[in-house]
């Protein structure tokens, strides 16, 4: 009887949250010709910008006024002066602020949480926003929005500011979004909905029970529970070689996570870049559609990580890879919610998660670790191999998998090794081997990255390296802003005397991971040394 209970209230629960998602319509829903219009007429330099634009009127009545003048060959018209005329354009408000030239690094950054903070939302109508219940940090720049795992990076540096209370807040609010949307988006932006980013959940509430104590744990662990069956949701139903949204079950049974994004349409924020890449590529437009959303649930969007011939972006092939670091952190995310279990005083339960975390880690001991490079690296199951590419997810087993009888020293100390060889530079940790133009690959280095990096070898006991690999970071973060007066989101470790490239949009300033990691870094060598 009790587990019918359960399962009556689980299935209420997840068609609650299928009403929810099914209610909120994305830009291209809402304003269907126009916004077509708009985004591959490049009405706005950065696609992003009209999907955050806000209606001056009812978003129905703008979209039958853009239809009636389309077609009335009577009427010269302006595309661009429609849209001035009936959308409010989105400001950055970190613009306007200025650098005191008197002032140290450290006083700078712990200034500008006041910048990046935004409060709770309100409900605007044709608002691609999704309203928050609490505070919470931006990024900065274009990115005017909460983001999933970059706030992780951030919550870091405000644990060193003592800003206790907006980390509370922002955790809060990731709960608020489990609860209401059955995951963590990318962004709080209704075309974001479709995806999730890296799952850094678990590490939040950590971070949050270090500050609080362990009763964190209790709080959070029905969200806990609830974003690890959106990860794992469809996996229990598979044979072996078979995958369904963010799961595959790997030939020898056991289950792994991917990549994935449930659109099938070029990306809202990013259409026009979409549907040419697509063009280009000759491949089916469905699939490459796929292949380019999961790069962006990734947060590696893009690198040569996820491109058959390393090269170039249309040969991607993000949904066919097994990645090391999201594994790792689900590694993560099954041994929290264990601990939560027995914090709550159920055994069982907590047993239960322990043997999905100890099975996971043998799986990617199997097919992530590469016997010939000496590192971890991705697994293409389509093709039943390693991918061969050595980047900053490597390190990332070394942040999370059990130290007992040596295992982590030993392989750390051949990751380092790699490291040495191959990603380190005069600025840090370059994103991969690879120069492709791509912003997630050579020379661009990235915080997240330095630190996911840093902890790994440090706690593989290659602490010689991860403190030469925060010193280098630092020192470059320093340079740019003496030279600037700004924090920027990523940079060039290669040549320092150049900003980094690539991507989709200008380089960015703000910036909250930068900011978060530099803080939390400077924090760590004082305590080391």
């Amino acid at each position: 009887m009790r587990n019918t209970i359960f399962s009556f209230l689980f299935l209420c629960c997840t068609l609650s949250v299928m009403a929810q998602k099914k209610s909120v319509q994305t830009p291209d829903e809402i304003y269907g010709e126009l916004f077509t219009d708009v985004q591959e007429a490049k009405i706005f330099p950065d696609g992003k910008t009209f999907v955050d634009c806000i209606p001056k009127r009812d978003p129905a009545e703008i979209v039958k006024d853009y239809l009636a003048i389309k077609k009335n060959p009577a009427i010269r018209f302006s595309l661009h002066l429609f849209v001035q005329e009936n959308f409010e354009v989105p400001q950055n408000p970190a613009d306007q602020y200025k650098t005191n030239p008197n002032e140290d690094i450290i006083t700078h950054l712990k200034g500008l949480w006041k910048v990046l903070r935004r409060e709770p939302d309100k409900e605007v109508k044709g608002s691609s926003l999704l309203p928050l219940p609490y505070p919470y940090i931006v990024p900065g720049g274009r990115f005017r929005e909460i983001y999933y795992w970059d706030s992780y990076f951030t919550m870091l540096g405000l644990k060193e500011s003592g800003e206790n209370e907006m980390i509370e807040n922002m955790v809060k609010n990731f709960a608020y979004l489990i609860d209401t949307y059955g995951h963590i988006p990318n962004g709080n932006r209704t075309y974001y909905l479709s995806r999730s980013q890296p799952p850094f959940f678990s590490l939040m509430v950590e971070l949050l029970a270090g500050v609080k104590g362990d009763s964190i744990y209790k709080v959070y662990l029905p969200q806990l529970e609830k974003e690890h069956r959106y990860w794992m949701q469809g996996g229990a139903d598979l044979k072996p070689g078979q995958e369904v949204r963010y799961v595959v079950r790997m030939k020898d049974g056991t289950l792994l996570n991917r990549y994935w994004d449930e659109s099938t349409v070029p990306r809202q924020e990013s259409w026009r870049e979409d549907v040419e890449t697509a063009r280009r590529s000759k491949r089916n437009k469905v699939e490459m559609y796929q292949h380019l959303r999961a790069g962006a649930t990734s947060g590696i969007d893009f690198s040569s990580r996820w491109f058959d011939d390393k090269k170039n972006i249309t040969t991607i092939e993000t949904t066919d890879i097994i990645p090391v670091d999201l594994n790792a952190l689900m590694y993560n995310m099954e041994v929290v919610i264990a601990r939560a279990k027995q914090i709550s005083g159920d055994d069982s339960g907590a047993a239960k998660y322990e043997k999905l975390a100890a099975a996971r880690q043998v799986a990617v001991d199997k097919y992530c670790w590469n016997s010939n490079l000496k590192f971890y690296t991705d697994y293409n199951f389509k093709k039943g191999k390693v991918t061969n590419a050595v980047t900053p997810a490597g390190l990332y087993p070394f942040c999370f998998f059990p130290q007992k009888q040596g295992y982590l020293s030993v392989l750390g100390q051949q990751a380092g090794e790699v490291v040495k060889e191959k990603l380190l530079k005069p600025g840090g940790i370059s994103t991969s081997v690879y120069n492709t133009g791509e912003q997630w690959d050579d020379p661009n280095g990235w915080a997240p990255l330095q630190w996911m990096s840093i902890a790994g070898l440090a706690r593989a006991g290659q602490i010689g390296l991860a403190k030469e690999i925060s010193n280098r970071w630092l020192q470059l973060n320093e340079k740019v802003f003496k030279e600037t007066g700004k924090m920027m989101e990523k940079y060039n470790v290669a040549d320092l005397n150049q900003p980094a490239g690539g991507g989709e949009y200008a380089a960015q300033d703000g910036f909250g991971w930068t900011n978060g990691v530099y803080l939390a870094l400077s924090a760590w060598l004082k305590k080391t040394n």
